[in-house]
């Protein structure tokens, strides 16, 4: 690993670089079909192929968006003319990514929350990914809050899966970007929120220590601190973005290469408001950008989705559109005004 330490340190600060952020479009093949199904389009291997290809193809995409995780099937696809996806990102100046987990699977023992598989076999799929192109990867834990939960031992279980996960891809030589999910399903308040989130980053971050990570060479992509979907006081962005920072400064070490957000159910605008406010509020130890899936690709999809062959460069500028607002909003420039030009 010692080689490619300095490697992956150049790939992590790349990856949140001043103006640029993630695009995810690791769906799997299920969730790509609840999308397609929205749009009434077959969730076929040449349809999903074709969507992709219309988002990583966007001309001048490199210039907001760094990276792109991809699931399994992409990173191995071409373009139809021959040209791999992985080319044309790194063409673009775009990082191929990929996600590396088999999926958040019930908990044995805990009714109601998830524990995320994938560990066995990791070491040889993560060398294949490397010599396939990708230069990182992605590995999400979800956090469910109700009554009984998050338990302890939830917590402690997705932390040491994602430190282990973490580990093994240092040791090839890729970024490991962890997501430990807080998920906005539920009536809790702001308050608990952030409670669950500062409990799972602290158990987190302990396990990235005790599984020798090198913190330089990884990045966090978490949820946001907010009330959930169904609780009856909503918060509005300054209060999102004073809580998530608070949290972050009591959990997160200053040596991190970077966080990312991932959207969480957001609406597109409601998550570049909210990556805005927080980098309006000064200087941070941490670069804050995004890795949005739906915030990014919602309005996308659905114009390709109308019509696939006559609609790509329309899908097109609407992914350019996104880009650009939560490229400003990296920098705390986003506002009404550019949102509607």
């Amino acid at each position: 690993m010692t080689d490619r330490i300095e490697e992956m340190i150049e790939t992590a600060a790349a990856m949140v670089a001043s103006g640029r952020g993630v695009l995810a479009i690791d769906e799997s093949t299920g969730t790509c079909q609840k999308r397609f199904d929205t749009i009434g389009v077959e969730c076929t291997a040449d349809n999903r192929r074709d969507y992709r290809h219309t988002l990583l193809s966007a001309d001048g995409l490199g210039e907001y968006i760094s990276g792109a995780i991809l699931f399994d099937e992409t990173l191995r696809q071409q373009a139809p003319d021959g040209t791999s996806l992985v080319k044309i990102m790194q063409d673009a100046d775009i990082i191929p990514g990929i996600k590396v987990d088999k999926g958040a699977k019930e908990m044995a023992g805990f009714e109601g929350e998830k524990i995320t598989e994938g560990l066995d076999g990791l070491r040889e799929r993560l060398q294949e990914y490397y010599d396939l192109g990708a230069r990182f990867a992605k590995w999400r834990a979800v956090i469910t809050i109700s009554e009984g939960t998050p338990t302890q031992a939830c917590v402690d279980a997705n932390s040491h899966a994602l430190a282990r996960y973490a580990a093994l891809c240092q040791e090839v030589g890729l970024v490991p970007i962890v997501e430990p999910e807080v998920l906005m399903d539920g009536s809790h308040d702001i308050a608990t929120a952030y409670e669950v989130t500062e409990l799972t980053l602290k158990t987190l971050f302990d396990q990235l220590f005790q599984q020798n990570v090198i913190l330089e060479a990884c990045i966090l992509k978490s949820s946001m601190v907010v009330p959930g979907s169904d609780c009856a006081e909503q918060a509005d962005a300054e209060e999102v973005a004073e809580a998530t920072l608070s949290c972050f400064f009591n959990t997160v070490p200053a040596s991190l290469a970077g966080i990312v957000f991932l959207s969480g159910g957001q609406s597109e605008v409601e998550a570049t408001e909210h990556l805005n406010a927080m980098n309006q509020m000064g200087q941070l130890p941490w670069p804050l950008s995004f890795s949005y899936g739906r915030a990014l690709q919602a309005s996308a999809l659905k114009v390709w989705g109308d019509n696939p062959k006559a609609n790509v460069k329309a899908a097109q500028e609407e992914l350019l559109h996104r880009a650009r607002m939560n490229s400003l909003a990296t920098l705390g420039q986003y506002d009404e005004q550019s949102e509607n030009n």
